[in-house]
């Protein structure tokens, strides 16, 4: 099912862009008398909710989770968890005069070629960035699954555009409104997201994930690997183009001499000198951190003018695009590959 992910819990996300709501179903491995902190939760929303600061969207939602299953009195009670979260700002005029004309670079016209010109395709419909909002609510009741058992997720902003982040990913940039390790590789970026929306266009970037405090042994070979299962679902993200665990691409410059992590005793636990691997050693969990780096490409959305075509009069056209979008989606997506590794992760530790 294109809306489910997971085996051993199982996450389904419902609704459109502009639909009355859009939530998720979070069923399976949660266990009942696991006390839920909201307001933990409340504060993950707010790093991806828009309208926020001055370089994302101006579409404002308060996306406050409504929970009408699974938690009573703030604990899990053995039923699937579920969360509605009612879209309040919806503008579907912006988009009446595209629905024949597809956007270049959005899902509009291969939707319109899957469901027969049937899709509600309004502020992307299911495709978009919208429905990661119901993805943040089950990664941040997974993330404090996975908190429970000492295992935490930390990220950054690496890179947007050309202008790239200093320093190793640390936990230090949990805290940050703006999370780079330097505060100005993260003012150029800022400043960089901002002259490309002066422009009329967008950027995109790289968002960097670690995964701390994971044992060994996790995962599985071939199909069941970490790589796998985290891959599966952060492609579920909109704008995703690419992903990379450990030194990712760069291995493929490397000497095996020089990509290989030499194996050290650490006060009895085995460990690495150095993490190529990303933590991962076929598909299963080395008890390194466990690191990957995902790119997102910019946000189609742009005021230019661009070409395309009139699905309806059978004709080249020019489109401008109206409406309100981030000129940069990797500030807000920071949050969502947190949750979706969260997901896979907690997905994979249930099955042990």
């Amino acid at each position: 099912m294109s809306s489910a992910y997971g085996e051993n819990i199982k996450l389904t996300i419902f609704g459109q862009s502009h639909s009355e709501c859009i939530g998720m179903v979070l069923d399976g491995a949660i266990p009942a008398g696991f006390r839920i902190d909201e307001n933990a939760i409340k504060r993950f929303m707010e790093r991806r909710a828009p309208g926020r600061n001055a370089y994302s969207t101006q579409r404002k939602e308060a996306d406050v989770p409504e929970f009408i299953s699974g938690i009573k009195d703030g604990v899990t009670c053995g039923a699937p968890v579920t969360a509605v979260i009612r879209n309040t700002n919806e503008r579907p005029a912006d988009y009446e005069k595209l629905r024949n004309v597809p956007r270049p670079g959005h899902a509009d016209y291969t939707a319109y070629v899957k469901y027969e010109g049937k899709a509600d395709m309004s502020g992307g419909g299911r495709f978009s960035g919208r429905l990661t909002a119901p993805l943040c609510v089950a990664g941040a009741i997974c993330i404090q699954l996975l908190e429970a058992r000492g295992i935490k997720i930390i990220s950054r902003i690496l890179s947007v555009g050309s202008v790239k982040d200093e320093g190793e990913l640390c936990e230090a940039t949990s805290g940050k409104p703006f999370p780079t390790v330097s505060d100005e590789a993260g003012a150029k970026m800022i400043e960089e997201i901002m002259a490309a929306g002066a422009a009329g266009d967008s950027v995109g970037g790289i968002v960097e994930c670690a995964v701390l405090g994971l044992p060994a042994g996790i995962g599985e070979p071939l199909f069941g690997g970490m790589e796998s299962r985290i891959s599966s679902i952060v492609f579920g993200i909109p704008a995703v183009k690419g992903i990379e665990f450990g030194a990712g691409f760069g291995a493929a410059e490397l000497r095996g001499s020089e990509n290989n992590d030499p194996f050290y005793y650490d006060n009895g636990t085995v460990r690495t000198r150095t993490n190529n691997a990303g933590g991962i050693l076929g598909g299963i969990t080395n008890g390194m951190p466990l690191t990957f780096r995902v790119a997102f490409k910019p946000t189609p959305s742009i005021s230019m003018v661009q070409q395309s075509v009139d699905l309806a009069e059978h004709k080249n056209t020019e489109l401008r695009i109206e409406g309100r979008h981030d000129p940069c989606v990797v500030p807000r997506a920071v949050p969502c590959v947190e949750a979706a590794a969260a997901i896979a992760v907690y997905d994979a530790l249930a099955g042990c």
